[in-house]
């Protein structure tokens, strides 16, 4: 049994890049409730990871419009 890859299919990725944009920011306000309650290291633990988080959803962005684009050309 031979293992076949799956077709590009790209009809739905602008609805999952934007699903994992929303999943990210709400990971984001999730964890800003929490920094209250973090200590230092913890503080500056999360902090980091929503910097890392804002930068996704920036790429994410750009990879919407960029699957806009090309659905616009005819890809699908």
């Amino acid at each position: 049994m031979q293992n076949k890859p799956n077709p590009d299919n790209r009809l739905d990725n602008v609805e999952k890049l934007q699903d994992m944009i929303q999943n990210t920011e709400r990971n984001i306000h999730e964890s800003e409730e929490v920094l209250p309650l973090a200590s230092e290291t913890e503080r500056q633990a999360i902090e980091a990871k929503n910097d890392r988080r804002m930068e996704s959803i920036k790429a994410n962005r750009e990879e919407i419009k960029d699957e806009h684009e090309a659905r616009q050309n005819g890809y699908r």
